[in-house]
């Protein structure tokens, strides 16, 4: 059986690993990006001079032919569902037995055409910053659109050479769509104290060019002009799929797909971030844009194309990022708005740079989630307490247990302990008054 992969990012790589550990089945991957896998979250870190590309290939460029894995640089223009043939760009047909799509994710739209214009460009690909690297020689001034994780990561970048940044951001406070209100202060205020220029509730207008088509500066929704030359548009990203729109695949934002990664058409599957979930389960996301989400889809896509039918479940919610030296970490429930059902307990420290909210249920008072910003808290701790349902009072018993790296850090379980028991007895207190 020949099964063909298009996408070498880490859900197609993972699944063509697992496919040749368990089997001895033709393994074929099609990339137009690069020759060889490597890691996409690694890419800022070459920019700003603290690894090069070979760094980022977790596998020596002879591991694909010593485990029989076969690539292909080439671009799919077409499939042929009717008579299993991918079309390439090199005008070569590849005939498939069952095919996997793991196309990834493509940058958003910003509603103004940037394309075109020298010194405007996105960020997501190797080819991009390639371009990056090109487009910032020798400038002093940049502007981000976009508030994001992308848009954190350039703004570091550039900041790493000396680039003064401003920062457009529509919301009221950074990422306020996804974190609640204290902890989206908080990664403002850091953003803004490590010299970047943060313009909230504003948006970009127009793009002003030079007589050489080069971005010279842009106009704001505030009718400000800022002055730069280059301009990131980190907008989000949204599922790769257009090649295959109007074709017997089933899209609507991805491919739709089932519990099992099979898509509408035959023999044919979708999965990482350019796949959606037609009946997602409780809790899970139609669309999971993640890079551990993308490994462990590979996994269980991989045991569905062996025939061990095996339905993925995601688990528990988890999440990491990095705000320029601030790591942040969430797990389970952690809305940015919270519904009627749920409530937190929050601690920061007097600086204001590090915190912890506790999510739990009003009712049983069962935990749902943590969001940590500057602490650490061990992955698996905080996983089982949830999936325990463990009782808040419990959980603020036993945080220590949770401390990643106490020896070499301040322990701060004392005070938060102290401030939650008594948060919670003011809440108690006012609830009973209430009835």
């Amino acid at each position: 059986m020949h099964i063909v992969i298009i996408g070498n990012g880490i859900t197609g790589i993972t699944t063509a690993r697992h496919l040749r550990k368990h089997s001895g089945h033709e393994i074929t991957v099609i990339s137009s990006e690069s020759k060889f896998f490597f890691s996409r979250t690694a890419l800022m870190y070459i920019y700003m001079g603290h690894m090069k590309f070979e760094h980022t290939k977790p596998y020596e460029d002879w591991f694909w032919k010593k485990n029989r894995i076969n690539l292909v640089h080439a671009h799919v223009d077409n499939i042929d569902f009717e008579k299993k043939q991918c079309w390439l760009n090199n005008k070569e047909r590849i005939s498939y037995d069952k095919l996997v799509i793991a196309s990834g994710s493509k940058p958003n739209n910003i509603g103004i055409s940037f394309q075109k214009i020298k010194g405007a460009q996105g960020l997501y690909s190797m080819q991009d910053l390639e371009l990056m690297e090109q487009n910032t020689k020798g400038i002093s001034r940049a502007v981000i659109v976009g508030g994001g994780l992308i848009g954190i990561e350039m703004a570091e970048m550039l900041h790493s050479r000396g680039i003064h940044v401003t920062f457009l951001v529509m919301e009221k406070s950074y990422w306020n769509n996804v974190l609640p209100w204290e902890e989206s202060q908080m990664i403002t205020r850091h953003i803004r104290h490590h010299g970047i220029e943060v313009k909230l509730e504003t948006q970009l207008f127009n793009i002003l060019q030079d007589d050489r088509g080069r971005v010279r500066a842009v106009v704001t929704d505030q009718d400000e002009e800022i002055p730069c030359e280059f301009l990131g548009v980190t907008a989000g990203v949204s599922p790769n799929v257009d090649f295959i729109r109007n074709s017997d695949v089933d899209t609507s934002r991805g491919i739709l797909v089932n519990e099992y990664f099979e898509t509408s058409a035959m023999d044919v599957y979708a999965a990482g971030d350019c796949a959606e979930f037609r009946n997602p389960v409780p809790g899970q996301m139609r669309i999971e844009q993640l890079w551990y989400t993308g490994k462990m889809q590979g996994e269980v896509l991989a045991q569905n194309l062996l025939g061990n039918r095996t339905a993925y479940n995601r688990g528990i919610w988890f999440n990491s990022a990095k705000f320029l030296n601030v790591e942040y970490q969430t797990y389970g429930q952690v809305p940015a708005v919270f519904p009627q059902s749920l409530d937190s307990l929050f601690w920061a420290n007097e600086q204001e740079e590090k915190c912890i909210r506790i999510v739990y249920d009003k009712e049983n008072l069962s935990v749902r989630g943590f969001n940590l910003l500057g602490i650490r808290y061990r992955h698996e701790v905080c996983e089982r307490w949830i999936s325990e349902q463990r009782k808040v009072h419990e959980v603020l018993t036993h945080l220590r247990e949770a401390n990643f790296d106490p020896e070499f850090f301040r322990r701060y379980e004392k005070e938060m302990t102290a401030q939650f028991e008594k948060e919670i007895h003011s809440k108690s207190k006012s609830e009973s008054a209430l009835v």
